[in-house]
């Protein structure tokens, strides 16, 4: 089914892609804050079947069976006093979603074709509503091509594994940073070359590289680039 947005729908659609620990989820979120729209995180819900997965005790070998649980799975975007979070079965999961080990798994079964089928329609449609800030790996590419604006961020590896290792440890989670770096260069190595929607920024998206860039620095060359076209 086509990620064609129709153009009649109110609000604007952002759509944010790149690897992990590039800021992605922080931008998102500060820019559906500023212009009144709803944040959408896909990895949550690659991540969710992930979840399920262990939880139904379902093989990452499986892709009918992965993309049954998408398919069933009831997945709820919400704020909460702590900031934005996600509900999995009714079931709030945001630090479960997070936790070691499951952002790997997530990786691995988003490879299937079943599976991204079948989670890509669920984002489709929310993406079709408008007023969305959506982020992922795929966006701008596949998800919503009609987008009002796209943005690939991208970073260092050493310094996406050091902003994800001060994240988990002040969740309370301890991960040696040089497991991270190694888990970090494993995924985008097998993202950027998997056959369905590989990781690489549409052409027509903005790259922004957040190496040495503060969250707010970023903003501001998206609200520019809001302005140049308008849309701010």
């Amino acid at each position: 089914m086509s990620g064609r947005r129709d153009k009649s729908g109110e609000g604007l659609v952002i759509a944010i892609d790149g690897p992990s620990g590039v800021g992605k989820s922080t931008i998102s979120q500060s820019l559906a804050e500023r212009f009144g729209c709803r944040y959408v995180d896909t990895g949550a819900m690659y991540r969710a079947v992930a979840l399920l997965a262990r939880q139904k005790s379902v093989s990452l070998e499986d892709p009918e069976g992965l993309a049954e649980l998408g398919g069933g799975m009831e997945i709820e975007f919400v704020v909460t006093s702590e900031g934005p979070g996600v509900k999995l079965q009714g079931e709030d999961v945001s630090l479960s979603l997070r936790l070691p080990g499951v952002s790997e798994e997530a990786s691995r079964l988003s490879r299937f074709p079943e599976v991204r089928e079948v989670l890509v329609e669920k984002q489709r449609e929310l993406g079709r509503q408008g007023r969305v800030v959506m982020e992922g790996r795929d966006i701008g590419t596949v998800v919503l091509p009609d987008a009002d604006l796209k943005v690939f961020l991208e970073a260092e590896a050493e310094e996406r594994a050091k902003r994800r290792y001060l994240q988990w440890k002040e969740k309370g989670i301890e991960v040696p940073q040089d497991q991270l770096a190694k888990e970090i260069v494993s995924r985008d190595q097998r993202d950027k070359t998997r056959k369905v929607a590989p990781l690489v920024p549409a052409a027509d998206a903005a790259v922004i590289d957040t190496t040495r860039l503060t969250p707010d620095q970023v903003l501001g060359r998206i609200h520019a680039l809001l302005e140049e076209r308008g849309l701010a």
